[in-house]
């Protein structure tokens, strides 16, 4: 999906990724990042989000809830990272990175509100009332104020499978009634849903859904109660691109992940202020009935995987069309459309989300300088090896 512009924009990292593996530096298997591009799109959106008033948390989930990456942004000055589930809370906590936001897509475990709320997170994004008492029962006992985001949900609005959740805009009013009277330690901080932006092929651009819609209705339901929404955060597809429109449509809070890596179906149209900057190595196991065979571990299945570059460096490596595992399969191995030599190394860049996989990942820095570092390996959960 990515291999084109990743070769025009970022020839270097492509590069770099045969050599590495060439050399057994780096195993199958494994996503290598180029940590100076990925900062360099960090602060080209951080700036970005500041002219138009914008605040952004960022998003590691599809980089493996990488610390080393998470305190680089940090030092940027991003103001904490949005955690996708617990477990992501988890290494951001253990870790000592600041939590922006957390539970949008994932609600907090009961066992364990109480240790989030005592780390103090910006706001928690909640879809029950179970899940709101929980947490002022939490809040309580710590003596502090938790803020809170409502997840709210129209008719026509997009959910993914396995997402399913929110509150339904015509129950906004009484909850909020139940909320000021019988949850004196949780205090509503704004709206979200999710995604309220999407690339669209057609108009090829990133374009507002429904459910940006949905957004703006309940912040104003809830401002007619007296609940000053200081957050609408309207997250998916967070770039440059979409930070510039985000304040005319009415949010004010971005959450950005294939952003910071130039991976959003945008980068792979059309040349943006980011710049891709991972990539995925393999290596060719062997061949079947006319078909190469590389190692896999490291398929998402929306992937949009199309070809790969098989070879020993960038010079005389061949493009190879990818046939990627059933939704079904593991992954043990991607196909290819020809039989390809033995051991030669293979490189692709697709749409990915490492914190699903088995793969691990490679972090280099100094390549913008010619002098590339590996700062470290650690596996798909944020755990250095």
């Amino acid at each position: 999906m990515f291999l084109e512009q990743t070769v025009k924009r970022n020839s270097e990292l492509v590069r770099l990724a045969f050599i590495l593996h060439q050399k057994g530096v780096i195993a199958p298997d494994s996503y290598l990042i180029d940590v100076d591009t990925f900062l360099q799109n960090a602060a080209e959106m951080l700036a970005c989000s500041k002219r138009n008033d914008v605040k952004l948390y960022f998003m590691l989930k599809q980089l493996g809830r990488n610390p080393f990456l998470a305190r680089e942004l940090m030092r940027l000055g991003y103001s904490g990272a949005v955690a996708v589930d617990y477990k992501e809370a988890a290494v951001m906590m253990e870790h000592g990175i600041p939590i922006g936001n957390v539970g949008h897509l994932v609600q907090i475990p009961t066992a364990q509100v109480r240790q989030i709320v005592s780390c103090r997170p910006e706001v928690i994004t909640v879809y029950s009332e179970e899940k709101i008492r929980q947490i002022d029962q939490a809040a309580s006992e710590l003596g502090v104020i938790q803020e809170i985001l409502l997840r709210v949900y129209g008719e026509g609005d997009m959910i993914y499978s396995g997402q399913t959740a929110g509150f339904k805009l015509n129950t906004l009013k009484e909850l909020v009634s139940r909320i000021v009277s019988t949850s004196p330690h949780v205090r509503i901080a704004g709206v979200t849903s999710f995604p309220c932006y999407l690339y669209d092929e057609e108009l090829d651009d990133i374009i507002p859904t429904a459910n940006l819609q949905t957004v703006k209705k309940a912040a104003a339901i809830l401002e007619a109660q007296g609940i000053i929404c200081r957050i609408i955060n309207t997250p998916s597809a967070t770039c440059c691109r979409t930070i510039e429109r985000m304040k005319q449509d009415g949010g004010n809070c971005g959450e950005p992940g294939h952003g910071l890596s130039g991976t959003t179906p945008i980068h792979a149209a059309h040349e943006q202020p980011e710049k891709p900057c991972v990539v995925y190595i393999s290596e060719i196991s062997h061949n079947f009935e006319g078909h190469g065979y590389c190692f896999g571990g490291g398929h998402y299945r929306r992937s949009h995987i199309k070809n790969a570059l098989v070879g020993e460096n960038l010079l005389s490596a061949r493009h190879v069309e990818v046939i990627p595992p059933s939704d079904d399969s593991i992954d043990y191995h991607f196909g290819l459309s020809k039989e390809c030599p033995v051991g030669q190394t293979v490189v692709m860049a697709f749409r990915y989300q490492i914190f699903v996989t088995r793969s691990d990942v490679v972090l280099v820095t100094g390549l913008r300088k010619g002098a590339p570092r590996i700062e470290g390996i650690y596996d798909s959960g944020g755990r250095e090896k």
